[in-house]
């Protein structure tokens, strides 16, 4: 699946739109590379968007086509960045 369905189906970023305009401007890191929208999401890679001064990283757990709001969060697991 692409990142930018990826971020919009698993409600990390509310329109996939936005999530496009956030890794044209470099925003958005998988497994520490910055990635275009194109880039095609797998189970386990780690994702970082940067939301001006914060960060959120979380890991991959699935890859689904759709997902009601209860999926959705099952799609991914937080990171904490200072365990890493």
């Amino acid at each position: 699946m692409r990142l930018d369905k990826y971020l919009k189906v698993s409600r990390l970023i509310k329109r996939r739109t936005v999530a496009n305009e956030a890794c044209d401007k470099e925003r958005v890191s998988v497994n520490g590379k910055v990635q275009r929208a194109s880039y095609e999401v797998r189970q386990g890679d780690r994702i970082t968007i940067r939301f001006g001064e914060r960060s959120l990283t979380v890991e991959v757990v699935s890859v689904q086509e759709n997902a009601g709001k209860a999926e959705a969060a099952a799609m991914y697991r937080e990171v904490d960045e200072s365990l890493s």
